[in-house]
């Protein structure tokens, strides 16, 4: 695959969050990539764009990388995306993803921003990888690189997936009515495409007395003070399957009111993420693009649950295509980095948890077992680390013998890394 690497880092070869593709370079040796280093030189764009678009021409796949700066992408490349649509490049029918690096604060828009100029291109927008700036170092880090690059190829080349793992179990939660046939449609579609087994819980045909009250009698029992045993067949009949797929008709720019009341009485698990590691999809009947909010929604969903997003499919004929993707989503235990949704709703449950842990017990338990109070007050050692680096760079003197050395500091692990980094098997 022939691969245009956008790097809009004003600091070219020496961004950190080039150091992935570098990385992902490494790995994939019969991948072929070029950089254009359009952060650093965009001056040179702006007045001869001709070598660009030869090499834009030429990619079947293009891969922005960049830093986010406050809320989107560089300012440089901005620019570039700019000068794209003023050379008129033809890219339709290419494909385009995107690698960021940052502290997931708002990666969410700048990615979204590549995302929509990516649809006025002509680009099919296959997906993006958002990291925190130190995740390449990370086991973790490198496996989700990897895992990253093969979802790109898995996107781009779009095999048909047959797993030889016939026990998947989906549940499909839905508030079908008998006249919605579009939705029915859906229903019906993906369950012939999914080759694992497929039960259809309707919230119409079980029992759920009410909203959740926000009386915390869950958070000290356990149990809901709800007598209709909506808890136990949650846990026991639709968090036990190996993935759960949502179908509804949009109302009122939601899922309804119906799939709110499920959504609060899901609070009997508190804020447990019990189902984190497991994929979700979608079946949506409406106009989901004129539902920014919903998305978001959606998103923010799985986002803090933990939970892949493995598509959404909105007619019969992307249906197949969902299955698809579930089925590859189960197959490889897909487990990407949470964006700003995920990060910035999980910070906020964990000083809550932290507070209140004497009152909600189990959640406390839950959040200390997965190491979900990771409090940077912890990080002494990088914290005094920080405060010596500060009194070099506060001094003019110093700071002017430096020179590149603190640049050539940050990078020092990655060119190590990078160094002992061997093809993927």
């Amino acid at each position: 695959m022939n691969i245009c690497v956008l790097s809009g880092s004003p600091k070219g070869k020496d961004s950190v969050t080039f150091q992935t593709v570098q990385f992902l370079e490494k790995k994939f040796p019969e991948d072929h990539f070029e950089t254009l280093h359009v952060g650093k030189h965009i001056r040179q764009y702006e007045q001869d764009f001709s070598s660009a678009a030869e090499s834009l021409s030429k990619a079947h796949l293009i891969l922005f990388c960049y830093p986010v700066y406050t809320f989107i992408v560089p300012s440089q490349l901005h620019r570039f995306v700019e000068l794209m649509f003023e050379n008129k490049v033809d890219l339709k029918g290419k494909f385009a993803a995107q690698v960021t690096t940052s502290k997931h604060f708002y990666d969410v828009t700048a990615h979204s921003f590549i995302q929509d100029n990516c649809s006025d291109l002509g680009l099919s927008y296959v997906g993006g990888l958002s990291a925190d700036m130190d995740d390449l170092l990370s086991k973790k880090g490198q496996k989700q690189a990897v895992e990253f690059w093969n979802l790109v190829h898995y996107k781009v080349e779009k095999p048909q997936i047959e797993s030889n793992n016939k026990d998947y179990s989906v549940c499909i939660v839905t508030d079908l009515v008998p006249e919605d046939r579009e939705l029915s449609n859906l229903i019906d579609e993906f369950k012939n495409a999914f080759p694992g087994t497929s039960k259809v819980v309707n919230l119409r045909e079980i029992r759920i007395d009410g909203g959740c009250l926000g009386c915390f009698n869950c958070a000290v029992s356990g149990k809901c003070i709800y007598k209709d045993g909506f808890d136990d067949f949650l846990r026991n009949e639709i968090q036990t399957c190996s993935s759960i797929v949502y179908a509804f008709s949009i109302k009122n720019h939601s899922m309804g009111s119906l799939f709110k009341k499920y959504d609060d009485r899901q609070f009997c698990n508190g804020h447990r993420t019990v189902t984190m590691g497991m994929p979700m999809a979608y079946l949506v009947n409406g106009n989901l693009e004129k539902e920014p909010n919903l998305r978001t929604i959606i998103e923010g969903r799985s986002q803090v649950g933990g939970n892949y997003l493995a598509g959404i499919a909105c007619s019969t004929e992307e249906t197949k295509s969902l299955a698809s993707n579930l089925i590859y989503a189960l197959d490889n235990k897909i487990n990407q980095p949470s964006n700003f949704l995920g990060v910035g709703g999980m910070k906020i449950f964990r000083d809550l948890i932290w507070v209140m842990g004497g009152f909600m017990k189990a959640d406390y338990r839950f959040y200390k077992k997965h190491g979900f109070f990771d409090f940077p007050q912890k990080q002494w050692k990088r914290k005094i680390g920080m405060k010596f680096v500060g009194l070099l760079v506060n001094n003019p003197s110093v700071k002017k013998k430096m020179g590149n050395a603190m640049t050539e500091g940050m990078l020092r692990p990655f060119k190590k890394l990078l160094d002992e980094t061997s093809p993927e098997k």
